[in-house]
């Protein structure tokens, strides 16, 4: 390797916050003075005790995306949510108590396997209703400001003999 590359490799490992294993003072008297050794071995700052310099965050560009690249998976989301619900509600009965621990038991199973699909950009909102079936009647309503070009929802309605639950996933695409 020619002097000048190396010296070129030294002003770079200096830039990059490298340092050579001599102290700094012996560095620069080379320098100075022109001896350079054929191999010189580095070591990073954060490898040395004392300093305790944090590292700044990367700031990343703007992909100026405006809409997904891949679009939500409606009816796969149709199928966990079928499974999630039949699975969990089949054989039960309906209990206030119980109840209210399963609507929350059930959103966040739901909300984990739709975020194991890995669908980039998109907020998961799961909502999840069970109430008593006694010849009643119920509406539920639900009001969203979003882009029906990339925002979407899911829902599926189960029914047993004592109990019945609704369960809405609202998929928002977050620019």
């Amino acid at each position: 390797m020619s002097d000048i590359a190396k010296d070129k490799a030294a002003r770079l490992l200096k830039k990059r916050g490298s340092i050579s294993s001599v102290s700094s003072h012996e560095v620069k008297a080379k320098e100075i003075l022109g001896k350079n050794k054929d191999s010189m071995s580095t070591v990073s700052y954060m490898d040395e005790p004392g300093h305790d310099i944090p590292r700044l965050a990367v700031q990343l560009e703007n992909t100026y995306q405006l809409g997904p690249a891949k679009r939500f998976p409606v009816v796969t989301v149709n199928n966990i949510l079928k499974d999630v619900l039949t699975s969990y509600l089949q054989q039960e009965k309906y209990e206030a108590e119980l109840c209210r621990q399963m609507t929350k038991t059930i959103s966040e199973v739901i909300k984990a396997r739709v975020k194991d699909l890995m669908i980039p950009r998109y907020k998961i909102i799961v909502i999840v209703h069970i109430g008593q079936l006694s010849e009643q009647s119920m509406q539920i309503g639900s009001r969203c400001v979003w882009d029906p070009a990339s925002d979407t929802l899911s829902s599926y309605a189960f029914k047993n003999t004592s109990l019945f639950a609704l369960a809405n996933v609202y998929a928002v695409y977050f620019e």
